[in-house]
């Protein structure tokens, strides 16, 4: 695979400004109302899969994108045309079904793995193949999805408790080992007890999804292909970072997809540049940034953000808007992986945070500009829907409005801050 930037059809260096590169990821992402009126399936084939940790941020990317609520998303999911599986790096995502096969396979390394840890605690393959299968029998005899303490109740001695050494090493019985085997490969899945997706209580049934058709590096290929689709372009690290591909199975996939390396004003001193399919290379060289405002509040782990895990390239600590603290604060956030707070966008450039405090029903922004009637107008559109909708607006399955009152209150002292210093 060559790494030598390609120069025809090519915008200069000095075009490909990170506002233009914002405008664009934006754009690939749908978040500038291409998406109206699609479907879920339709929004997670063109942005990519939403990232689920028990938190919200799967309804908010379909509210965000195509004005889905959440009875219609459930709805989605109760007739399997959407699900939340495991996939790429083992992690979980809520996807179209076009995608089932396929990428249940690119997580089946991930699960086989947690077998050696296992290994180390003396527990042999052979002993979770039999669990695989006695848990299989269980749930063929249940009239139910069970859960997994009643699966543990089921299974009896057939589960065996790993002690200290194991709940140190993250594995306190064999059970989890065996059940992520089984969904790797598309014999059971969970279900989610209340069918809301924005909670971490699931519980087991029997599926049998087919396998998919692709072989290993053509899975491979094919995650490539979306990922840049998604993105509109990444680095080669970003690419294996969210892949979990090695460096020669990077190589090879962004080969096999014809993938151009196009350096950028942001790039070009580090690295090869970003990693484009081909037909949008010639996008991105006739792509006009959107000159009036496209606010959106999205979740911390909006593909938009965590498909590149790249919050830095998104904020604008050196704009000359705003007030000194703003300016400390986002020079801050810059140097941080990952956000503390959900953010609030305009065309890809993150101009605020955000948190909702549920016990006064509102949304919680500190907004690094001051608002604007396009801003408020649509912190207020997202408010009405998490009040309506959810209720509450979880990150992940652990967070509670207690666990986040000391966020809310700091964007609001910041916000409280940012007024009386202007």
């Amino acid at each position: 695979m060559t790494t030598e930037p390609m120069t025809t059809n090519v915008p200069p260096v000095g075009t490909l400004t990170p506002e233009r590169l914002r405008a664009w990821a934006w754009h690939k992402q749908g978040l500038d109302g291409s998406l109206a009126g699609c479907t879920a399936e339709q929004v997670f084939a063109r942005a990519g899969w939403a990232r689920s940790v028990g938190g919200a941020n799967p309804y908010l990317t379909l509210f965000a994108r195509a004005g889905i609520r959440r009875d219609q998303v459930d709805a989605d999911v109760l007739a399997h045309r959407i699900l939340e599986l495991p996939t790429a790096r083992g992690c979980t995502y809520v996807l179209g079904r076009d995608d089932f096969g396929w990428a249940l396979q690119l997580g089946r390394d991930a699960a086989e793995a947690t077998v050696k840890v296992l290994g180390r605690l003396g527990v042999d393959r052979g002993e979770i193949t039999l669990l695989e299968e006695q848990v299989l029998h269980t749930l063929a005899e249940a009239e139910a999805p069970l859960d997994p303490r009643q699966l543990k109740e089921e299974l009896g001695d057939s589960v065996r408790n790993l002690g200290e050494e194991g709940k140190k090493k993250g594995a306190t019985t064999t059970l989890p080992t065996a059940l992520g085997i089984l969904q790797s490969q598309g014999r059971i899945r969970r279900v989610p007890a209340n069918g809301r997706l924005d909670q971490q209580r699931y519980a087991y049934e029997l599926w049998g999804q087919p396998a998919g058709t692709l072989d290993d590096a053509e899975a491979r290929t094919e995650l490539i292909r979306r990922y840049l689709a998604w993105t509109g372009g990444a680095t080669f690290k970003q690419s294996q970072w969210f892949t979990g591909f090695t460096v020669a199975q990077t190589k090879a996939a962004l080969a096999a997809v014809g993938a151009v390396a196009v350096p950028t004003a942001v790039t070009a001193a580090v690295d090869a540049g970003l990693w484009l399919l081909p037909d949008d290379v010639g996008r991105l060289a006739a792509f006009e940034e959107p000159a009036g405002e496209q606010i959106q509040l999205l979740a911390g782990t909006d593909s938009l953000v965590l498909l590149r895990r790249n919050a830095a390239d998104l904020l604008d600590p050196d704009s000359p808007e705003g007030d000194n603290i703003a300016r400390k604060i986002m020079a801050s956030l810059a140097l941080q992986a990952d956000l503390p707070d959900h953010p609030i966008l305009d065309r890809g450039r993150i101009i605020g945070l955000w948190q909702y405090d549920p016990g006064k029903e509102r949304i919680v922004p500190w907004l690094f500009h001051g608002a604007t009637p396009a801003v408020t107008q649509r912190i207020a559109e997202v408010e009405a829907w998490i009040r309506d909708d959810l209720g509450d607006f979880r990150a992940f399955s652990l967070d509670s409005p207690a666990s986040r009152q000391k966020r809310i209150d700091g964007l609001a002292a910041a916000a409280a801050g940012s007024v009386a210093g202007n």
